[in-house]
């Protein structure tokens, strides 16, 4: 007997699309075939909706421990649930820092008490913890994080002689934030000069410009090519950045890169309007490279799309601009905002599964996650292509309980999500019985 049989599912995996039913049996898909009839204890007409592998979001900051104003695990793994997100790699940039193999241990014993997600976490690089580095369990982390950029306190790399090290010695994939400090706080001083409290997030991505991005991403990738290391480079915002990376299939690259949703949905226009709600780092920037952005992914330049999700108080965010958080929060509306770009025809439903779960698989060596296939864990997102979807206060899940997107209506709606094998989301809301997400295993 199944536990869980869906119907009429218009599936979307592996570069084909296919009618088929999908059993499920002991948190995992047991048969795809195109009638199945055997007895389940339950079954649901997914009435021809699409069907695509549940997204593996390796960018996230849930803000547990010590930032828990902002977010926690519970709270934003279950927005994510409700933006069809069933896996997370979470950042090293909480209270204390997961710098240690220990604070990263307890990260992974908090999880198993408050995930509703599937979960892992990267270890944080600093200027000197190498020995650390050097001791991480491979199939524990999800990978090594490296902040190269500005505004990071201690976790802010710039030691040369520990980059160097980094990529030497590490035996996980590199990840890697690319801003040059100094280039950003030289800027930061220029502006304050000419501009004083007129100083607004209008020049953010004059500050944070091109320039201060292309000398951090061209520093990392030259440095992987020294080490012949792995490295991944996270939220790329630019044009010029575009020429640093290799067209083709992700199998066997070494150097890989990726986008995130805001940065292919906005441009610099948006700061009159939605202000620091947009200020992040690296910053929006212009059109020009938004439009650079979303033709390297359908060039597969760019192999993965993440969320770098990252909540902060709506109070935070009103703070003047020097003084308001970067980052804004998007687990649950980024798999819409992709749905919008096929609308559009800017981005097929075959790249956006590809560049959002099986390039994730793949890149990191996830165990049985990131495809719809018999043997593999049943995660997945039912997307209803035809049924509009207003953000609104009343329906974001985010602790910080704000949206960028609030007011605006979205063409597609996620219509379910399973994970595990278990209906976590359906109609607008995610079950409250659900059991807790599994830690995510890794085939190194």
């Amino acid at each position: 007997m199944y536990d869980l049989i869906l119907k009429n599912c218009n599936v979307v995996n592996e570069n084909k699309k296919f009618e088929s039913d999908i059993g499920i049996k002991n948190n995992r898909i047991e048969l795809i075939a195109s009638n199945i009839s055997s007895e389940s204890k339950q079954v649901v007409d997914i009435e021809g909706r699409h069907v695509i592998p549940g997204l593996i979001d390796d960018q996230v900051h849930f803000r547990e421990p010590g930032l828990t104003h902002k977010g926690t695990i519970a709270t934003e793994s279950r927005a994510g649930l409700a933006g069809g997100v069933t896996s997370f790699f979470e950042m090293p940039n909480v209270n204390p820092t997961t710098t240690t193999n220990e604070n990263l241990t307890k990260k992974f014993q908090l999880a198993s008490q408050k995930s509703l997600s599937n979960y892992s976490f990267h270890l944080g690089g600093s200027n000197t913890n190498i020995e650390e580095i050097k001791r991480v369990d491979i199939n524990q982390a999800a990978a090594l994080k490296v902040f190269m950029g500005a505004s990071t306190g201690e976790m802010l790399v710039d030691s040369l002689d520990a980059l160097d090290d980094i990529f030497n010695y590490s035996p996980l994939i590199v990840v890697t934030h690319c801003e040059d400090p100094q280039r950003v706080k030289d800027n930061e001083k220029l502006f304050l000069e000419k501009h004083g409290t007129d100083l607004c997030a209008e020049h953010h991505h004059l500050i944070r410009d091109v320039e201060s991005c292309y000398l951090s991403s061209s520093l990392a990738v030259r440095l992987a090519k020294k080490y012949d290391a792995d490295l991944h480079v996270f939220h790329l915002t630019t044009e010029k950045e575009m020429e640093l990376f290799t067209a083709g299939e992700i199998d066997g690259k070494k150097i890989t890169a990726e986008v995130c949703v805001h940065h292919m949905y906005f441009n610099e226009s948006y700061y009159s309007e939605l202000g620091n709600q947009i200020k992040c780092n690296p910053s929006i920037k212009e059109e020009s490279d938004r439009l650079a952005l979303i033709k390297a992914l359908n060039d597969k330049k760019i192999d993965i799309i993440a969320t770098d999700h990252a909540p902060h108080t709506w109070e935070e965010k009103m703070m003047s601009y020097p003084d308001a958080p970067a980052g804004l929060p998007l687990v649950q509306h980024g798999l819409q905002i992709l749905m919008d770009f096929y609308h559009q025809d800017i981005l097929t439903l075959e790249t956006i599964v590809e560049k959002t779960s099986h390039n994730v698989a793949k890149r990191f060596q996830i165990k049985d996650r990131g495809y719809i296939r018999e043997g593999y864990y049943a995660d997945l997102a039912v997307l209803d292509l035809n049924k509009p979807y207003e953000v609104s206060k009343d329906n974001i899940l985010y602790k910080c309980g704000w949206s960028p997107f609030s007011g605006k209506t979205f063409n597609s709606s996620i219509y379910m999500t399973v994970i595990n094998g278990y209906i976590a989301f359906q109609d607008g809301q995610v079950k409250e019985d659900l059991p807790f997400g599994m830690q995510i295993e890794f085939d190194r």
